[in-house]
């Protein structure tokens, strides 16, 4: 089975805790470099799983280097983290965006749910009060509910949710990461995958509170 493979960049001799350690000890292979220098000539020999920017520790706020790695790793996962107090700066086109402080936990479930389904196994992510069950596609909501069976484009849509919690998704993003296409002007689909969750995850799908609609935008699955 594929080992996962995290690209940690930071500067731990600022005196700020390495995450690497953690990161090790969860199961993952990490490899750590300094600056983002270091960054892209590791990122010549090497694609990793999920990067993780750690710009509390570096002398700026990271986000050319977060936008030069999302140019060069279109579909790879990239988590800013960012010093307290500091404003989030989306246009750094990161995945996950954490503030400090945080703990090593929080930074692993991020980690967990960004990475993709193992077909050898069932990989499962819990956000909330949602688990997911990627490999027999089914959704438990609830610590008491029962698994409700879902399609093939469902179980991706709502992989695609959890993987970014409380964050406007733009039905661009959607039909890309969903229908792997980037035509955009007719997207009745979509609407009726989402009506569809709505359903399953919702008490009342027509007055949702969990995945909401953001007009002009797209949708965002609050938790």
């Amino acid at each position: 089975m594929h080992k996962v493979h995290i690209l940690l960049v930071e500067n731990a001799r600022t005196g700020h805790e390495s995450w690497a350690t953690a990161i090790e000890n969860a199961g993952f292979d990490v490899v750590v470099v300094t600056g983002g220098n270091a960054a892209f000539d590791h990122l010549k020999t090497d694609t990793p799983d999920v990067v993780i920017l750690e710009t509390a520790t570096l002398r700026s706020n990271g986000v050319r280097t977060c936008r030069r790695m999302r140019r060069q790793l279109p579909d790879t996962p990239i988590i800013h983290c960012r010093a307290a107090g500091k404003s989030v700066d989306k246009s750094a086109d990161a995945t996950i965006y954490l503030e400090h402080p945080f703990t090593s936990r929080k930074l692993l479930n991020r980690i967990r749910i960004l990475l993709p389904a193992d077909d050898s196994e069932d990989q499962i992510m819990r956000l909330g009060h949602l688990t997911l069950y990627l490999g027999k596609r089914a959704v438990r909501v609830g610590a008491d509910g029962s698994e409700v069976p879902l399609t093939p484009k469902q179980a991706t849509l709502l992989y695609v949710f959890m993987r970014q919690p409380n964050t406007v998704i733009g039905r661009p993003q959607l039909m890309r990461d969903v229908w792997k296409t980037d035509y955009v002007g007719d997207t009745r689909t979509l609407d009726v995958h989402i009506r569809w969750l709505r359903e399953v995850i919702e008490q009342d799908p027509a007055k949702p509170y969990y995945l909401k609609t953001v007009r002009g935008k797209g949708y965002i699955l609050r938790i």
